[in-house]
């Protein structure tokens, strides 16, 4: 039965990360044959001042991520949860932005953050506002607006996440705690909390796994320019594997990426499980 499941678990996830560790230690260029230059790639990876700055954009994208969406998707779960008169259509609302496209969702916000065209500098400018910051495109405001556009696009469905677990906690535990006078933030912290435990995990992994995969919305908004100042690890690996020919030191960049997010995810996963079972004992 899951003969098939593991198959094209194969054919399409391991075989390609396996393939993208091969053309890493080669000089392929994307034709003829690939010559084997061991460690050569990943030595001019780390000597390379772009991947400093894509990798520098990634961890600032994955921090605010992780600070914003964690916990304003768990805040906007408990609003969602609260049975008053149109819930059903604001959790619709709040999912909307997950099913549109992440190239559209850059395209949207290009009209909003552009400095010349976007709809707040227009404002500022309306204002009388002499401070018009180049919000995407420059040295600083980039990766931040991406986190925000990532926390637009992907709140909903991790609140919708978080739904599920917290309508999946037996609503005994609230009544019997209703009866020994417990507050709705002790049933929050004591039950609440608790009883969602894996839920959060998997919110996380999913978070941090995103952040490694940010590639539309960065290509709508600047294609990682000017300069390749607004770079992150997957723009600048499909520049150097589509755009400049660099096969195999494109694979070394998304071997890098791979690593770093197998890595967060698998530090978080063992912290959980040592606090899961410090609370257990």
């Amino acid at each position: 039965m899951l003969a098939p499941v593991i198959l094209l678990f194969l054919v399409y996830i391991v075989i390609p990360v396996v393939m993208a560790f091969y053309y890493s230690f080669t000089d392929f260029t994307g034709i003829g044959k690939p010559n084997m230059i061991g460690f050569t790639n990943y030595q001019r990876l780390f000597q390379d001042d772009v991947f400093y700055t894509a990798l520098k954009n990634t961890g600032i994208i994955l921090a605010l991520s992780l600070v914003l969406i964690v916990p304003g998707s768990f805040g906007l779960s408990l609003l969602l949860n609260r049975k008053i008169r149109g819930s059903k259509l604001m959790q619709a609302l709040c999912f909307s932005p997950n099913i549109i496209s992440p190239i559209l969702v850059g395209l949207i916000w290009v009209f909003i953050l552009d400095p010349q065209i976007g709809l707040i500098n227009a404002l500022l400018r309306a204002a009388g506002s002499s401070w018009q910051p180049q919000w995407i495109g420059g040295r600083v405001f980039t990766p931040y607006c991406v986190a925000v556009i990532f926390l637009w696009q992907t709140l909903g469905y991790n609140a919708t996440i978080f739904l599920a677990g917290i309508r999946g906690v037996p609503r005994e535990l609230y009544e019997a705690s209703s009866i020994d006078g417990a507050s709705g933030a002790q049933q929050l912290r004591y039950i609440t909390l608790p009883m969602i435990r894996q839920t959060i995990v998997i919110v996380m992994l999913l978070v941090i796994t995103g952040c490694f995969k940010i590639y539309e919305i960065v290509y709508q908004l600047t294609n990682g320019g000017p300069n390749h100042l607004s770079e992150t690890l997957v723009t600048y690996m499909y520049y150097s594997t589509f755009t400049s020919s660099r096969y195999g030191y494109g694979m070394s960049i998304a071997s890098v990426a791979f690593l770093l997010s197998a890595i967060f995810a698998a530090v978080y996963i063992y912290f959980a499980k040592e606090n899961v079972g410090g609370d257990a004992e």
